[in-house]
């Protein structure tokens, strides 16, 4: 796909991200969106980002920033144009987005609402910090210091790969009389 070709396969495309935003139905991370994308069509990443600037400097989509992260979502006027325009996009597509989105949806809301990330303080000195997000809410959140790298990572792996039994055990030892 050529980002100069017809105007057709340029609005379908932009179409595709309005329809993939309103089944989503919350503001999503620009990765999350490309990703959800790329399940349903190959589209160039370059491509995707100038899509979503023409839609943000026509209002059919916001972005803003939470968390030093960039999120979209679409918008009243998108949602008008949307209704308005879904039919260009193909059959098939729809087809694919309405019967594996569900599926899709769910691993990326199960994947997001995990998140562990460090960063050095200094060379001996790094921040880790794990959370549970439940729509777009940080519902924990735990911050600790690790003496080098390697167990900067190794936290943030365990958080990622074991949060749902770590976070019990956390409540549970913390509302535990003694």
């Amino acid at each position: 796909m050529k980002l100069t070709s017809d105007n057709e396969t340029l609005a379908e495309n932009k179409v595709l991200i309005l329809y993939v935003l309103s089944k989503v139905g919350k503001p999503i991370s620009n990765n999350s969106l490309l990703n959800l994308i790329l399940t349903i069509t190959d589209m160039n990443y370059f491509y995707f980002q100038q899509f979503l600037l023409d839609l943000i400097e026509n209002k059919y989509i916001i972005n803003f920033h939470k968390e030093n992260k960039s999120f979209y979502d679409i918008t009243d006027l998108g949602k008008e144009t949307l209704e308005l325009t879904q039919n260009i996009i193909p059959g098939i597509i729809k087809l694919k987005v309405d019967s594996n989105f569900k599926t899709e949806i769910d691993n990326f809301e199960n994947e997001h609402s995990i998140v562990a990330e460090y960063t050095a303080e200094s060379e001996t000195n790094f921040m880790v910090t794990c959370k549970m997000i439940d729509n777009n809410e940080t519902i924990f959140e735990l911050k600790t210091f690790a003496g080098s790298r390697n167990q900067a990572k190794k936290i943030a792996d365990n958080w990622k790969n074991n949060a749902d039994k770590i976070y019990p055990e956390i409540i549970e030892t913390i509302t535990k009389k003694h």
